[in-house]
């Protein structure tokens, strides 16, 4: 069996200093970002584990569950709620920690974990993890997860559920071109809201167009441009279902900026149900998921696992539901 890579072998091959591995990799002050970078490579090749993981062989436990978050969004927010009021009544307390700061490079959850795990948290809860590769000492509950570790406890909501039920809404009020702005092709609800959306064309014998597809990625900048190309079609759609709230605002913004009215002239559906879904005017029409439950139950689960419990189910998934509010109507003028 080999040995585990060290803080010396890290700094060998990164040619740096041990002081700079150990800043690099707790996110210290004092080092230049080409070196973090470098030296987070090395650590993510070797496979290298911070003095935090191997201290947690201790006994005791801390009596701290750790969220990890790609960013403090609306969705991660309203999750976090969820979490904190399962956890408010337990002997549990919270740690909220964000991956942002890393912009988002590949294997942030591992270094996260690694520096986390056994001395600061008990066990984690990974907001929307890249499960792929992803190893710890203690438990971990996936929300909203990447495709990966089938072994890996998930909670979901049924976005393929959500995005057939949008679009049979849009079938009924009698639109036949229908936009979609897809969101990460690495997030699995992202894939099944896009197999939603292509099943409910199929179900309505409408031919799938590529034209009205658009990738957004959940990047609003990236959503408006792709937006603008979509409505400024010479055939625009007359309606719009975009795989997230934050996309659908955005959607909504670029429609305004180009002279058209929502939902007169164009009728959009949103994913999630935000806060700031209900705030908007008109106010979006959108499918919910239950993003405080889906905190609630990753919080339940994990707190299972720690107490020794097993769970016949390993992979829960939500219902949706869709909340009809002012974005969307019939399609204006003939032959729409």
């Amino acid at each position: 069996m080999s040995r585990r890579a060290t803080i010396h072998d890290v700094a060998a091959a990164a040619g740096v200093s041990v002081s700079t591995v150990s800043k690099a990799v707790n996110g210290r002050y004092g080092v230049a970002e080409h070196t973090v970078a470098r030296v987070l490579d090395v650590v993510e090749r070797l496979g290298y584990e911070s003095s935090l993981v191997a201290s947690s062989m201790r006994s005791h436990r801390t009596g701290v569950i750790g969220v990890l978050v790609a960013d403090f969004e609306p969705f991660s927010a309203e999750v976090l709620k969820g979490v904190g009021a399962a956890l408010r009544d337990s002997r549990y307390d919270l740690l909220a920690y964000s991956g942002s700061r890393q912009g988002g490079s590949a294997g942030w959850e591992r270094r996260s974990l690694s520096r986390l795990s056994g001395t600061l948290i008990d066990a984690a809860i990974m907001v929307t993890p890249t499960v792929i590769g992803v190893t710890s000492e203690v438990p971990i509950v996936a929300v909203d997860p990447h495709s990966g570790r089938a072994d890996l406890p998930t909670v979901e909501s049924d976005s393929y559920g959500g995005a057939l039920h949008a679009m049979q809404y849009l079938v009924q009020l009698g639109h036949r071109r229908i936009g979609f702005i897809a969101g990460r092709p690495d997030l699995r609800s992202s894939e099944a809201r896009d197999a939603g959306y292509r099943a409910g064309l199929r179900e309505a014998g409408i031919p799938a167009d590529p034209s009205l597809v658009r990738v957004g990625l959940y990047q609003p900048e990236i959503v408006r441009e792709q937006a603008l190309a979509l409505l400024q079609q010479r055939e625009r759609p007359t309606a719009v279902f975009a795989a997230n709230d934050l996309s659908a605002l955005a959607v909504i913004e670029v429609a305004g900026e180009l002279g058209l009215r929502v939902p007169q002239d164009l009728s959009v559906i949103g994913f999630d149900d935000v806060p700031e879904a209900s705030r908007v005017h008109p106010a979006l029409t959108t499918v919910a998921q239950p993003m405080r439950r889906l905190g609630a139950v990753a919080a339940e689960f994990v707190a299972a696992l720690l107490a020794g419990e097993t769970r016949d189910e390993l992979h829960v998934t939500l219902p949706t539901r869709l909340v009809v509010r002012g974005s969307t109507a019939p399609p204006a003028g003939p032959g729409r």
